[in-house]
Parts: structure tokens; sequence; C-alpha cells
């Protein structure tokens, strides 16, 4: 999930391959699908503050986060990540792979309704999965190795693939780019805005630029939410988030000034809980523009950056700096730092390159504000090389926008709900990948790419993600910055709710005192 769409319990992920895989080949997983129906008693409307509006509410359309806050209540995948990332079941109440691991069939919830009353059978399985694979969405190279998805009854789904695919179940539910949507919603256009899904809650109302009003889905399938709503709005700046918070006006935020959490979680006059996560932040500098298709100079920026001190202004001791992808607490991490604070060496291979006099283009955005902070110290830090950087300031939708149109030089955002290893590389850096905006291209990394995607020994695979990552790292694709921890905060009226180190936000669970 980019910020254009983040998780370790207690420091650690866990991203286990053979949870990914849910099972071994020929083997089954059943699990007690029947949902409860118990009347938990209504709890008032939780207020949580975010710090930018959606850009639209079609989860199969929007990369931007602050929609997948909102979808996350809203929608069901077939399978869904559980607090330590492991996959389990969702729609699906269980799955049996075919000895080859060609064949996955899917057993469906039966009961299962839209939040209009609609059914949901396998039929929307299959509609929602073509409809991203035929019209080339956001997600659609999730389901790269898929041949066809059929739905030979109401309540079976069979994926049939044309290689082995270790990670599917992370494709098939690791956040609501891939939820199961309803045919009629998408055809009269209301999805945009009144998404039908069949998740704990529905869109009641959006108001553009203030609310999104979400009802409790009394035909929720599982147990029923205890809040009768939440209202999402949107608060900018994290200073006003926290006095809203502290003022009873919200009772959620996940938009807290970052230089003032420690002494809030010591006055504990709000909850405020923190996290490691897989989310990375990053420069991109765009390769489609001289001089930046030039690896010396994508490498001069990279020695030219403090990341330390990026990090602290940006996050204030909320993240820690790193030069790949991948955070420190996975088993996926690659420890490779090629890059130091070297601004002799930034000159030197500027100088290589014949680059003097360089302006920059630096596209940030108002509504992600470390991005905001980093660009004035990355500025600092390229002037002293011999780089002016223009700081460009957006809102998220322009930013959108102009990232999708190639208009930058460079900019700063992070990608966030990362699982799997081929989620932190293969759609930003595989040539043509959906998210690779800034045009990188390097075939020895599309085929290390290609073959881990396929690849069913773990050790292998890590070994040849570790080859790619250190290329990527190498070619400057991305100039990696830090991971972040997630950081939420809540009224002491919250109950039930749990931060997670995907940074899905959910509030199914959640009580609120009166």
């Amino acid at each position: 999930m980019s910020m254009t769409r983040s998780r370790i319990a207690a420091g650690a992920l866990a991203v286990v391959l053979t949870a990914l895989a849910g099972c071994s080949a020929g083997e089954s997983v059943e699990v007690d699908g029947g949902g409860s129906t118990g009347g938990a008693s209504a709890g008032g409307t939780l207020t949580a503050a975010i710090g930018g509006e959606p850009d639209q509410l079609d989860p199969h359309r929007t990369s931007a986060y602050y929609s997948f806050e909102v979808l996350e209540n809203v929608y069901d995948t077939l399978v869904e990540p559980d607090a330590d990332l492991k996959m389990g079941p969702a729609l699906a109440t269980g799955w049996t792979t075919s000895a080859d691991q060609l064949t996955w069939t899917f057993t469906l919830r039966e009961g299962v309704r839209f939040s209009d009353g609609s059914p949901l059978t396998s039929e929307d399985v299959v509609y929602s999965y073509q409809r991203i694979i035929n019209e080339k969405l956001n997600a659609a190279y999730r389901f790269s190795s898929v041949r066809s998805v059929t739905a030979p009854d109401p309540v079976t789904v069979v994926v049939t693939l044309t290689a082995p695919t270790p990670n599917l179940l992370a494709n098939l539910g690791g956040f609501k780019a891939v939820a199961i949507v309803e045919k009629s919603n998408v055809e009269s256009g209301a999805i945009k805005t009144r998404p039908v899904g069949s998740g704990p809650f529905t869109v009641a109302a959006y108001t553009s630029g203030d609310t999104i009003k979400l009802t409790r889905n009394d035909a929720y399938w599982g147990p029923k939410p205890k809040l009768d709503g939440v209202t999402f709005t949107f608060v900018k700046d994290p200073t006003v988030a926290l006095q809203n918070l502290r003022g009873g006006e919200v009772q959620w935020t996940d938009n807290l000034p970052p230089q003032q959490v420690p002494a809030l979680k010591e006055a504990g006059e709000i909850t405020v809980s923190t996290t490691p996560s897989t989310d990375y932040w990053y420069l991109a500098l765009n390769e489609a523009r001289e001089p930046y298709d030039d690896v010396n100079v994508r490498r001069a920026v990279a020695f030219a950056l403090d990341r330390e001190a990026i990090t602290k202004a940006a996050k204030f001791g909320q993240a820690t700096a790193n030069q790949t992808a991948i955070p420190k607490g996975s088993s996926w991490y690659y420890g490779y730092a090629p890059y130091r604070h070297d601004p002799d060496q930034a000159r030197q291979l500027l100088d290589r390159a014949g680059v003097k006099g360089l302006t920059m283009d630096l596209m940030v955005t108002s509504e992600y504000p470390e991005t905001v902070s980093a660009a004035q110290v990355i500025a600092a830090q390229l002037e002293d090389v011999g780089i002016t950087v223009k700081i460009r300031t957006l809102d998220f939708a322009q930013w959108l926008d102009e990232q999708g149109k190639g208009n930058f030089d460079g900019f700063l955002l992070g990608w966030l709900g990362n699982i799997d290893p081929d989620e932190f590389y293969y759609a930003q850096h595989r040539t043509g990948g959906t998210f690779n905006f800034h045009k990188y291209s390097n075939p020895t990394v599309d085929t290390l790419l290609d073959q881990a995607r396929t690849q069913t020994d773990e050790g292998v695979r890590k070994q040849t993600y570790e080859r790619a990552a250190k290329q990527i790292v190498d070619d400057a694709s991305y100039v990696y910055l830090y991971n972040p921890d997630v950081v939420q905060g809540w009224s002491r009226k919250v109950t039930g709710y749990q931060v997670r180190t995907d940074r899905a936000i959910r509030f199914r669970d959640v009580a609120l005192s009166r």
C-alpha cells in the first residue's frame, strides 16, 4: 500500500513463508466458519482524526492510505492478516492446494451479505478479481501468476496458477486493494463515495473536505461491532489533531506531533502506543529526466544525505534510518548499507557525470508533514554539494496527479502495508511496474524479482531478494531513508483497540464508554 497508497509485534516481524502459503502442497486449511451473531450493545460513535482526505473510496482504484484507513472498516477480503501478519480466514473459511501448488480451492463463508442486503457469493469474488486483472488496476501485479479464477458453485472459488506462488494468500488479502466489491455498486459509479462492502461498517455519508461517516453494518457476518458508527474527520495539522483529542472532539488519531510522543506517553492523559512498522520512506528521482538517468547523479544524492539527521527532523526518534526497504526486525532484512554521509564523494560523482549547478524540483505533500520536514533537511544537505532544491508542496490529490504524469525531478513519500518481500520491490522497481513512476529499469533486477515470486524454497527466495535489493540500492532506484514506527493515540474512553504493525485501522472490536 503506497502512501500513494504499513507490522512487527514487539519489534519482530512475523512474516513466515509457510503462513503466507497457508499450507503445504496437498494439505488443507479448515477453520470454524461460524461468525458470531452475538448481540454486542451499541457504544456510541467514535470520531477518528486522520491526516488527510481520501481521494476516493473505490478500493481497486485508490492507492491512498487515507482511503484504506476508511475502507479497512467497510470491506472484506478472501483472507486477512492477523496481528502477527499470519494470513487467516475472512470471507473464506478454509482452502486446499493441489500437490503441484497450481490450484487453490477456497470455501466461502455461507450467508454473507453485502451491507445493502444482497448476498455475497463466489461470483462476486470472481468479478472483483477479474475487474482488477482485466482493467489493469493497482493490484493487478498481485495476480500476475493467476491463470484463471472460477466459481464452480456459490461457496467455492478456484484459483489456478501458471507457477507456484508462495505469497498468494498475502496477495489475496494483505490489504483492501483486493477487496470483494459489488458489481452493481461499481457499475453505478457510487463506489467512489458510497461503497457497498460486507465489512463491519458501511458508509452513511461523505462530505468532501469534512468527514466520512460510517454506521454499523447489522448484516455483518462476524461479531457485531459495539460502536454505532465511526466518523473520520480530516485534520492535516498534528497539533490540531492532538488538541481535538485532548478536548474530546475526537477519540482516536494517528496524526500526533512526533516530537511530543515521549511526553504524551509519560503523561498518561491519553493512550499513546507505538510499534515498529514494515513501512519505508524514500526519495525517488525521475530517471526519465536528465541528469537523473545517470546512476552517478543518483548515487551522488545518496552519498550527500545524512539519514540520521533526516530521520530526526522528520520523526523525532520515532523511526530507524535504513538504506534498504525491509526493516531490521524482519526475517527478510538484508543489512546492506553502501552509502555514508560523504559530501566529497557526492561531488566527485557529480563531476564524473559532468553535472554542475543542478536545480532539483522536489515534490512533497502537506498531508504528510514529515515529507515537508525531511525535504527541508535534504535541501540543506544537497546545497552543500551544489544541488539547489526547489521544494514544491502540494495537497495530496495534486501530488498523486503529478506523480502519475511524471511531472517531478524527485519526490518523497512512503510505502505501507508490506507483508511479503514481493510487496517491497516488485511494483516499484520492476520495469513497467504499477508504481514505478520514476521509470527505473534494470533487466537483472527484473529477472531476480520474477524468479523470487515463484521460488518455494524460502532460503533460495531470501537470497534472490537480497541480490535484487543490492542492485536496487546500488542503482539508487530509490534512495531509502528510514523505517518509521506506527504511532497512534486515543481517548481513555476507547477500549478494544489494537495498534497493528501493518497500520490496518480496525474498529470492529472497539467500544466507547460514555
